[in-house]
């Protein structure tokens, strides 16, 4: 598949060497490679280990888990997975103001093999404490700066741009559909801790292989720090992280937070900070304005994606107690686990990844502009979970296997229009000086989605199952059709980036 093409990158001097004699990885700058193997490692071992948590915090302690009720257990998954990406603004201002997005990479992979360390290892409730705060902060900083990194490798006119976060996105599933697979396999040989362990194992060897490759295909892509914080000010900010660590101790300590109100409390903290974020770029005078609209372009957007993922995510919260009380997964007369659901979506992934970055590709400047793919992308989402209408309100086992594979796939469908190329638009977008935390506004889109997957949860159960799916769907439906509606305004305020 490799065209001879030769990569436009921001840094004619970067890995590939002299212009016309560079390497490709299928007509893409070479660093694309690395950064998809280390977020595919990463992923195996993120969604390895996510592939079991819910399990882990509900089922009883004689199975092995820590006996938490199911609305408890969904909402510390589903504020988990906020937390991953609300980390994202966190990592993304550490890297335009201290380190640069690859340098702040290369710490964050090291602190997620940390976190997953001590899931396996640490007992009961320090375990899940300590890795899973050490994980969300890892890989939500992980996601915004691999982001970065590679938005840096193309020019913003670049029409490969969506293409390649596509092969991207294909090269991270690969991960995101092992993980579950193998962690679900050695749950249930040794038990939870030895899956976790796997987990640990995975994201080693991502960071090995990140950190062997790394100056031959990074080169100088993302070293630059684009708003440097001036000396002065670092003893503040740390002042004030200080504040917050102890701030977060005290409310835990003293019974303000709790597993079942941990989902809302994100969600709530999420939307102050897009909003701050939104406010400090569009108030900021280094930004012209041409920028400023652009900025403005992408909060409809926003809408669109933390509504998309808050269903999404369930497969994390609602579906995976689904798939664990509901589903018939017998094949055969053997029991799948259900934690192997989960890597469904992934297989899909794998296999039209590739067919929609072909027909990005393709279509060049005549595909359709990021607001229509966000559209449908919404709207499918929400046809997704009108399709569990038709087995609601039944008992154990009522659901056939090829069902929620149907449904899956339209899950997977809907990705493909949402997260590779929002993650694009979000580099093309971006201002100058607020390069990463751009990306980082994308992510925190989907930390409102992910953490309100949590929250929504709690008004899942089988008696209300059908208007649980029709309202979601419904709302998801409408929130599609009406970013269409705004297809040309939000187009024109884009000032030209499509």
């Amino acid at each position: 598949m490799d065209t001879g093409a030769v990569p436009t990158t921001t840094d004619a001097s970067g890995p590939e060497g002299p212009e016309g004699r560079r390497r490709t990885f299928f007509g893409h700058p070479l660093g694309l490679a690395n950064l998809a193997g280390v977020e595919m490692w990463e992923r195996f071992s993120f969604y390895g280990m996510q592939g079991i948590l819910v399990f882990y915090l509900y089922y009883s302690a004689t199975e092995g888990g820590l006996g938490l009720s199911e609305a408890e257990a969904t909402s510390i998954v589903g504020a988990y997975g906020g937390l991953v990406y609300l980390s994202a603004i966190l990592g993304a201002w550490v890297s335009d103001r201290l380190f640069g997005a690859e340098r702040t990479l290369t710490g964050a992979a090291v602190l997620i093999m940390v976190g997953h360390i001590s899931l396996a290892v640490l007992p009961s409730f320090l375990g899940v404490g300590v890795g899973l705060i050490s994980i969300a902060i890892g890989s939500g900083t992980l996601k915004a700066t691999t982001s970065s990194v590679l938005g840096d490798m193309y020019a913003p006119d670049d029409t490969r741009r969506d293409a390649g976060f596509s092969i991207y996105y294909m090269g991270v599933n690969l991960g995101a559909l092992f993980g579950p697979l193998l962690t679900g396999l050695v749950w249930g040989m040794r038990g939870f801790h030895w899956g976790f362990g796997l987990a640990a194992l995975g994201m080693a060897i991502g960071l090995v292989q990140y950190l062997v490759l790394r100056r031959a295909t990074i080169g100088s892509a993302g070293h630059e720090v684009t708003n440097p914080l001036p000396a002065n000010q670092r003893i503040r900010y740390a002042g004030l992280a200080l504040v917050v660590v102890v701030v977060v101790t005290v409310l835990s300590v003293t019974g303000v937070i709790t597993p079942a109100r941990l989902s809302g409390i994100v969600v709530v903290l999420t939307l102050i900070a897009a909003v701050a974020l939104f406010v400090l770029m569009l108030r900021s005078r280094k930004i012209d304005e041409v920028e400023r609209n652009r900025v403005i372009s992408f909060i409809p957007m926003f809408i669109a994606s933390a509504a998309f993922w808050s269903l999404f995510q369930q497969q994390f919260t609602v579906v995976a107690v689904y798939s664990d009380q509901r589903l018939d997964r017998t094949i055969l007369g053997w029991t799948m686990p259900p934690s192997w659901v989960q890597s469904i979506n992934p297989i899909f992934i794998i296999i039209f990844a590739g067919v929609f970055a072909a027909i990005w590709q393709r279509l060049g400047p005549r595909q359709p502009t990021t607001p229509w793919k966000f559209a449908i992308g919404t709207a499918l989402m929400g046809v997704a979970f009108l399709l569990f209408i038709p087995y609601a309100g039944g008992g154990p086992n009522s659901t056939p296997l090829l069902w929620l594979v149907l449904i899956l796939f339209f899950f997977t469908m809907a990705e493909l229009c949402m997260s590779p190329v929002g993650q694009s638009l979000s580099t093309k977008l971006a201002p100058r000086a607020f390069h990463t935390q751009m990306v980082a506004l994308f992510f925190l889109s989907v930390a409102v989605g992910s953490a309100a997957s949590g929250w929504l949860a709690r008004f899942y159960n089988e008696a209300n199952e059908r208007p649980y799916f029709l309202i979601l769907g419904l709302v998801s439906i409408a929130i599609g059709l009406g970013i269409a509606a705004m297809n040309r305004w939000i187009t024109q305020k884009m000032g030209g980036i499509h």
